[in-house]
């Protein structure tokens, strides 16, 4: 086989390039997964159910509540975590070890939230009631990144996750468990 011949025999389509890419990305990005053996499987992410989620809360000493005092998924007064991303519910346990602070979720996976891939009812987002010490750490260790489209301050953690200050609530979009 001549060398021209073996350099094209050999090089990769862009197909196989980019499901390589996305494999890598995914492993990255996508924690909570097994083992990834597809672009697909790159990038899913494990549902938790809310009893779950609650589970995992209260053994990290982290409280929620809900203006409506329910869990109804598709009641907006209601704070839910059915269909939370794990890495969502491991990331708020990561913010409760790395800050020490009380943490009072108060949004979760329920309707009324805006819409979007990284939305609260696809898992990736949580609501934190505001507090001193959660906002001196928010604004003292992570990276301020500029305001979002509605005005809110953003701040981008060392994992990439990012905070909102909405006002009365830190909006939190969790990418990843921030180094769980």
């Amino acid at each position: 086989m001549s060398r021209r011949n073996f350099s094209v025999s050999y090089r990769p389509t862009l197909r196989s390039a980019l499901t390589a890419l996305a494999l890598v990305i995914g492993a990255f990005f996508a924690p909570g997964v097994g083992v990834v053996t597809s672009a697909t499987d790159a990038f899913a992410v494990t549902k938790i159910s809310h009893s779950t989620a609650t589970s995992m809360f209260r053994s990290s000493n982290i409280t929620w509540s809900s203006s409506g005092g329910c869990s109804n998924r598709n009641v907006s007064t209601c704070t839910s975590f059915e269909q939370l991303n794990l890495a969502s519910a491991q990331g708020a346990q990561t913010l409760k070890s790395a800050t020490g602070c009380a943490l009072n979720i108060t949004g979760g996976t329920e309707t009324g939230h805006a819409g979007g891939t990284y939305s609260h009812w696809n898992g990736y987002k949580l609501d934190f009631s505001k507090s001193t010490c959660l906002d001196n750490y928010v604004r003292g260790v992570f990276t301020y990144i500029g305001v979002r489209g509605d005005g809110a301050p953003q701040y981008r953690s060392g994992s990439g996750n990012i905070y909102a200050d909405e006002g009365h609530h830190w909006d939190v979009t969790y990418y990843n468990c921030g180094g769980c």
